[in-house]
C-alpha cells in the first residue's frame, strides 16, 4: 500500500499539490521524481529486497503520484490506475456476486456501461436512483447493499448529492460510500471529509489537466480496505506506466492555479449562456438559479468549469458545434483547452435512449468544458456559434 508521508497533509492545498508525496532524489538531488522506467528490481537475496519486486505491484514514480493525490484528498492511501474505468473496475472487485449497490441515475456513461453491460453479468446487483433526494437512497437500501456509489456534480446534468447525508445513510446500512470526484477535483471538494469511504477520479481530466495521458486514482483512509484494493490493483494489473504517472504528477502541481481559472471562466460562461438561452436551460451549480445552489456552496469551495446547456434540438446542437472555433468538439474534459460535446451521441451513447430521456439527457444537450483561455474569447466564440438560434 502507498501511505502518504506523515507531513504531507500539514500544508495548505497549493503547497501540497507541489510537494506532497515527493522528496528530492537522494542520489542526485533532482527536484522532480525520476521516471523509474523498469519492469523489475534487483533483489539482495531470497525474500530480501528494498520493498520493490515487480513493477505491476509497485513503482516509485507511481507511488509519488499516489501519495500526492492522497494528500490532496486528505487521505492516508492512494492508488493509481491506467484509466478511470480501470480504477472503478478494481474498486468494484471489492464486492462479490449477490452484492447490491445503489447508484446515482445520472453518472458517466462509461460507469453505466461497466455496471449494466458487464458487472451485472457476474452477479452484482444495481439500483439506479435520483440521489438528489437522499430519501431515495434510503428507500433503495437492501439487506445485501454493500455500497452507495455517487457522482457529484453529475455528468452531464450537474446534479448534486448531499454527501454527508448520503454517507450517513450508507453507514447506517453497513455500506461503503464511493464518490466520483472527477468534476469537482480535490481543489473544490473532499468527499472523505464528508463521510465517504473511497473517492476516485478519472485523472485523465482535471488532475492531469493537459489532455495527454489516460489515468485513474483512488484515495481512502481505512487500512484494511486499502490492503484489499492494493491486492486488486496488483492482481488485475490495471496500473499506469511510470511515464503516465510522471505526467499526471506534473499536472497536479498546477491544479490549484488551473482550477481557479476553470472556475472563473465557468462562472462567466454560465452567466452568459443563462442570459442568452434562459436560466432554466443552463446547468451549472454556480448559478443562483440552480436548484441545488445552496448545497453546492455548502459542500464545495467552487463550482468548476463544466457547464451544460439545452439547445432544444439535435439540429441546433449540431449548428453550435459546427460553428465553434475556440471550443473543440471532442470527448473528455478538464484540460487547459475548451471542449464541447453532445453527451447523447458521445459520452452517454451506451445509455439506452429511453433511459437518457428519463434522466433528461436530450439530443439537444451540449456539455462545455471551459478551459483556461481568455474568457472574452470563449464568450465571443459562443456568441457567434449561437447566432440565429
Amino acid at each position: 500500500m502507498t501511505r502518504i508521508f506523515p507531513d504531507d497533509r500539514s500544508a495548505r492545498f497549493s503547497t501540497r499539490a507541489i510537494h506532497a508525496g515527493q522528496r528530492p532524489d537522494p542520489t542526485s538531488g533532482a527536484i522532480m521524481p525520476p521516471i523509474y522506467q523498469t519492469s523489475t528490481y534487483a533483489q539482495e537475496g531470497l525474500g530480501i529486497n528494498k520493498g520493490y519486486e515487480y513493477a505491476r505491484g509497485k513503482n516509485p514514480t507511481r507511488e509519488a503520484l499516489e501519495r500526492n493525490v492522497a494528500a490532496l484528498e486528505n487521505a492516508m492511501h492512494g492508488f493509481a490506475f491506467s484509466s478511470g474505468m480501470g480504477c472503478l473496475d478494481s474498486i468494484m472487485k471489492l464486492f462479490k456476486a449477490g452484492d447490491h449497490i445503489v447508484v446515482g441515475s445520472n453518472v458517466y456513461g462509461g460507469t453505466f456501461r461497466l455496471f449494466d453491460k458487464i458487472l451485472q453479468n457476474f452477479g452484482l446487483q444495481f439500483s439506479w436512483v435520483d440521489t438528489r433526494d437522499v430519501q431515495r437512497i434510503q428507500d433503495a437500501m437492501q439487506k445485501n447493499t454493500v455500497a452507495v456509489l455517487l457522482e457529484t456534480p453529475t455528468n452531464p446534468l450537474m446534479h448534486l448529492t448531499d454527501l454527508a447525508a448520503a454517507a450517513a445513510i450508507a453507514k447506517k446500512g453497513g455500506a461503503l460510500t464511493i464518490v466520483d470526484n472527477t468534476f469537482a477535483s480535490p481543489y473544490f471538494q473532499n468527499p472523505l471529509d464528508l463521510g465517504a469511504d473511497i473517492v476516485w477520479h478519472s485523472s485523465t481530466k482535471y488532475l492531469n489537466g493537459h489532455s495527454d495521458v489516460i489515468g485513474g486514482v483512488a484515495a481512502l483512509n481505512d487500512d484494511g480496505l486499502a490492503a484489499r484494493l492494493q491486492f486488486n490493483l496488483n492482481s488485475a494489473g490495471a496500473v499506469p506506466g511510470p511515464m503516465d504517472s510522471w505526467l499526471t504528477l506534473r499536472g497536479t502541481k498546477t491544479l490549484a492555479l488551473r482550477m481557479r481559472q476553470h472556475d472563473a471562466n465557468g462562472r462567466k460562461v454560465a452567466e452568459w449562456l443563462a442570459n442568452r438561452v434562459g436560466e432554466k436551460q443552463v446547468f451549472y451549480p454556480g448559478l443562483a438559479s440552480h436548484p441545488q445552489h445552496a448545497l453546492a456552496k455548502k459542500q464545495m469551495r467552487g463550482f468548476g468549469g463544466m457547464v451544460s446547456v439545452e439547445t432544444g434540438s439535435k439540429e441546433k446542437a449540431a449548428q453550435v458545434v459546427k460553428r465553434v472555433k475556440v471550443f473543440t468538439l471532442a470527448e473528455s474534459l478538464g484540460g487547459v483547452e475548451s471542449l464541447v460535446c453532445q453527451p447523447a451521441g458521445m459520452t452517454h451513447a451506451s445509455v439506452a435512449p429511453e433511459i437518457r430521456k428519463e434522466i433528461g439527457i436530450t439530443d439537444g444537450l451540449l456539455r462545455f468544458s471551459c478551459g483556461v483561455e481568455d474568457v472574452e474569447d470563449l464568450i465571443e466564440d459562443l456568441d457567434q456559434a449561437f447566432k440565429g438560434l
